[in-house]
């Protein structure tokens, strides 16, 4: 029986979009209704960003900012699966991701329709997901699937190449010796065989097992080092954006929160990491089972 299939994203670079089609490849030429939308805000997000854009964009993540989106029209009123295509931006759901979410005409098709979420990111995405999922929850859809991709480059070599990539607008090597940056070419092609996977689902129409066989085909992989990172991270730049979003001089503020960052990746999340893993993770082991077991999966909190 044909199924009617809406995709939905955002994308600044064009990454995203080269995931998402990989990931359709196995819907190719079957009898299903695929419908994608590209999702484009009023005053779009110019790529390669400058450096104060860039960091202006921080308050508003993860404050949770949404922004006017060009117009845009849903063909059916139902779908049999959604697959949201979203970004983190500051550990947090980029804003025209947000405003999808919020979107009435996308609202009256989440409800109680299986939704899969898929990310091509740095390598943090946990706090951008559980928004997602919140907002999810909120109308009513069924989170059914989740697929991350991400940059598996060192985390502070990331920090660089993705540097690189955002302000020149160039994904090649960086000085002839860094790795490119972003999700690489051999793991965009295997989306295809997540693809396939979600395929046979949802021909099914059964969704219980879905994301157990996604994690057993490593379309999540948790990291403890970089989810124990990003959850920190994550409160503290909720205090930065609440701050800097009442002060009159923002990109004063703005820059202080620029150095701040810098300080605490190269210099303090390494030192308090090295401290926790000695002295606080030998003995939270249950603790972490059930961060991995709950991270990996579509629960809600």
């Amino acid at each position: 029986m044909s199924k009617k299939i809406l995709v939905l994203y955002y994308t600044q670079t064009g990454q995203l979009e080269e995931i998402l089609k990989s990931f359709l490849e196995p819907f190719s030429g079957s009898e299903h209704e695929l419908e994608m939308i590209r999702v484009y805000p009023e005053n779009d997000y110019s790529f390669p960003w400058s450096g104060k854009r860039f960091f202006r964009e921080m308050p508003e993540c993860a404050s949770g900012s949404v922004v006017p989106l060009k117009p845009f029209s849903l063909k059916q009123k139902a779908y049999d699966l959604i697959v949201l295509g979203y970004q983190p931006w500051f550990l947090s759901p980029s804003p025209p991701v947000n405003s999808i979410l919020q979107n009435a005409d996308v609202k009256s098709v989440l409800k109680n329709t299986p939704v899969l979420t898929i990310t091509g990111a740095r390598n943090m995405w946990i706090s951008a997901l559980e928004r997602i999922k919140k907002s999810l929850k909120e109308s009513g859809a069924k989170h059914a699937g989740n697929i991350v991709l991400v940059d598996k480059a060192q985390n502070h070599v990331s920090v660089v190449t993705i540097c690189y990539w955002m302000f020149s607008g160039k994904k090649d090597k960086f000085m002839g010796f860094f790795p490119k940056p972003g999700v690489s070419e051999h793991d965009i092609h295997h989306a295809s065989v997540f693809g396939a996977i979600v395929k046979k689902h949802l021909e099914k129409g059964s969704w219980s097992e879905l994301q157990n066989e996604l994690f057993e085909n490593k379309a999540v992989v948790i990291n403890y080092n970089l989810m124990y990172t990003e959850l920190k991270g994550s409160r503290l730049f909720g205090i930065w954006a609440s701050i800097i979003k009442k002060k009159k001089n923002k990109d004063a503020w703005l820059v202080l929160f620029k150095y701040y960052l810098i300080i605490a990746l190269f210099i303090a999340a390494p030192i308090i990491l090295s401290l926790h893993t000695i002295l606080v993770r030998p003995f939270i082991g249950k603790r972490v089972k059930k961060q991995f077991n709950y991270y990996s999966g579509v629960n809600y909190n």
